[in-house]
């Protein structure tokens, strides 16, 4: 399987300031994401990665980006096996099933399923 990736996100303190921001940098209009605070950028362009700005889900503000795997849990049992560690481990909302790793160096990457 090829893991591509899926999708990006800014999770931030403040949300709504970082959406202002980008706004007001890019044009960028949003839409209502999975959960209150969380949503997603519209930014004219057909086909864009999917990006979502929304608020802390544990931890700092973050800029992630999401890699396609077929099994979430899987994956984050084989990062703690290369020595890396669990930021925010497996959840599904609705449509996805998704989970945040660092690996050995500290860098925070997410992984998704459908």
């Amino acid at each position: 399987m090829a893991h591509p990736v899926i999708h990006a996100e800014i999770r931030s303190l403040d949300p709504d300031a970082t959406r202002d921001f980008y706004s007001a940098l890019f044009g960028w209009t949003y839409s209502e994401g999975a959960f209150p605070g969380y949503t997603f950028v519209d930014i004219g362009v057909e086909g864009a990665l999917p990006t979502a700005i929304g608020p802390l889900q544990g931890g700092t503000d973050a800029v992630l980006f999401f890699v396609g795997v077929k099994d979430v849990e899987a994956t984050l049992a084989r990062v703690e096996e290369l020595g890396g560690t669990i930021v925010q481990p497996a959840q599904q909302v609705p449509g996805v099933t998704f989970g945040v790793f660092a690996d050995a160096q500290g860098h925070s990457v997410g992984v998704a399923a459908n």
